[in-house]
């Protein structure tokens, strides 16, 4: 794509991912298409963290359920990674795929190692999460510091409120995540696909509304204009003033 046609896409809020909902919902001359895109968005996040949370309190507790309060904690563990993945555009929720299930791997690989001899200390939570950033850092993802860290605060505090079996608390919150990144991404792909269309399709009627009166006044302003039939040319002025 050429110069000149990126930038009339993006003067008319028309982005150059072709799976982003927000593509038709920049342009700040049409404040409905925003609506239309802010709602959109935010009753497919609601839906999609519906999903979520049913599938990791309902069929993930078929599989293996420690406990109603366990069940509950995995639910908002798989609406957290949900909310973290969806974003406006399919690119930028495969990033943001890739960052949670990164951070949370390495967290599940340190928290399982200690759980799996040690029962839940203080400070181990702290040497934990100290560990976790620094892994994320040193494979090359200091970005995933920070989710690493919340994990590993998550999975450390669930041992502690569950110190039967506590080592089976990496692996829940892993299913947990997994869970949550699933939902996400599949509504990335098909819920944003068909948003796409339809807010690009609303948009192009609103600009090709907003096209024809501007075409109309145009033409009225070329034939009504005075300044236009009465400024006199260069011509039509004398280059010496005492000729006139």
């Amino acid at each position: 794509m050429n110069t000149a046609a990126a930038q009339k896409r993006t003067a008319t809020g028309v982005g150059p991912d072709p799976m982003s909902n927000r593509s038709v919902a920049d342009s700040p001359a049409h404040p409905g298409v925003q609506v239309r895109a802010a709602v959109a968005d935010s009753c497919l996040l609601a839906l999609s963290c519906l999903i979520s949370y049913w599938l990791a309190t309902t069929i993930l507790a078929l599989a293996h359920s420690p406990s109603q309060a366990d069940d509950l904690l995995g639910g908002m563990w798989a609406v957290i990674a949900t909310v973290f993945v969806l974003r406006h555009s399919y690119s930028q929720s495969m990033a943001a795929a890739l960052s949670r299930m990164a951070a949370t791997l390495v967290s599940f690989v340190l928290c399982l190692a200690y759980l799996a001899f040690l029962p839940f200390h203080p400070w181990a939570l702290a040497a934990l999460i100290g560990l976790s950033a620094l892994a994320v850092t040193l494979l090359g993802r200091p970005g995933d510091a920070v989710t690493a860290a919340i994990t590993t605060a998550v999975v450390m505090v669930a041992a502690e409120l569950a110190p039967h079996d506590a080592w089976q608390q990496p692996i829940l919150r892993l299913a947990d995540t997994a869970i949550g990144v699933v939902v996400g991404i599949a509504a990335a792909w098909i819920g944003l696909r068909v948003l796409r269309r339809q807010l690009r399709s609303f948009h192009r009627k609103i600009n090709g509304d907003a096209g024809a009166r501007a075409n109309s006044q145009a033409g009225r302003d070329q034939v009504v204009n005075p300044l236009a039939l009465t400024r006199p040319g260069s011509a039509d002025v004398p280059a010496n003033p005492k000729q006139a």
